[in-house]
């Protein structure tokens, strides 16, 4: 009889939460920390806000893993992951995701505030539920929709700080709202015939590759005109400024090559390069903050 290693167990079991996602979604809460005070951030706001938000976001990332385990099994991106292979079981699943999900409300309503741990719920609800129950197989516009979920970390990490809701806090919001359709756009047209063996409606299915690209490029350019307005309303200075015209040019850049080529692996380039560009950009807002505090 063999045994399945602890370290491999464990491995799958943080598949489950998409570890990479959380912590993209952990460094914009972060900065949205920052961001909310002229000092330095609290140790236990910073601590116990870090791990309820990280928590509920997990959670939500496992009831996604349970809710597709049976079109994933259809695509070659997701048909290795833990449910599909039956190497976690979905009772168990279901019970981390419960204990997670409650752990993490709970630390921030007692150890954060209410307001952060309300806005968390409800963040909570409209990824686990309103995009990957609903429009995630109705719409070809469910990553536009439901970008408003994956764009509130800024907003939850701001309100663990102020414990209120800032219009600056909505400004990073927007930014992540945004970008998300030409991010996620990208591995979509890579991913396109992954997504046609699932009958999930992407757009590149719905409305084809070209009409997607020009997409990218337009939002794209959207996005660069809103990463401007920290600088316009005073929320950021020069060195924010300088970056997010130096990164928005070459994202730019990367969806007009997208756009222009017929290589696949221009889109997946995109689709890497567009993470790599949130950070910077939202590092760029966290430094710019301190250099201008110092």
């Amino acid at each position: 009889m063999t045994t399945i290693p602890y370290f491999s167990i464990a491995t799958d079991y943080l598949t489950l939460c998409k570890p990479k996602v959380i912590l993209v979604m952990l460094a914009t809460a972060w900065v949205g920390m920052h961001l909310a005070t002229h000092t330095f951030v609290p140790w236990n706001i910073l601590l116990f806000g870090t791990l309820g938000i990280a928590f509920t976001g997990s959670s939500a990332a496992i009831i996604n893993h349970l809710v597709d385990r049976h079109i994933d099994a259809k695509m070659t991106r997701t048909a290795r992951r833990p449910l599909v292979n039956h190497r976690i079981s979905v009772p168990n699943a279901m019970t981390l995701a419960a204990v997670l999900g409650i752990t993490g409300l709970l630390i921030l309503i007692f150890l954060v505030n209410p307001l952060t741990a309300l806005l968390t719920f409800l963040t909570f609800l409209g990824y686990a539920v309103l995009y990957t129950l609903f429009l995630k197989h109705r719409t070809p516009q469910n990553i536009v929709i439901g970008g408003i979920a994956g764009a509130m970390p800024p907003l939850l990490g701001w309100t663990a700080v102020s414990n209120e809701i800032s219009a600056f806090a909505w400004l990073l919001v927007l930014i992540i709202f945004v970008w998300t359709p030409p991010h996620f756009w990208a591995l979509a047209i890579y991913r396109r015939d992954d997504y046609q063996k699932a009958n999930i409606p992407m757009l590149p299915n719905t409305h084809g590759i070209a009409f997607t690209k020009l997409c990218v490029v337009l939002y794209t350019m959207l996005l660069f005109a809103i990463t401007l307005l920290p600088y316009a309303t005073h929320m950021s200075g020069h060195l924010y400024l300088v970056a997010a015209i130096i990164l928005g040019i070459l994202f730019l850049k990367k969806a007009l090559l997208l756009y222009r080529s017929d290589i696949m692996a221009t889109a997946i380039q995109t689709f890497g390069f567009s993470i790599l560009y949130l950070l910077l950009l939202f590092l760029a807002l966290l430094i710019d903050h301190y250099v201008y505090f110092f």
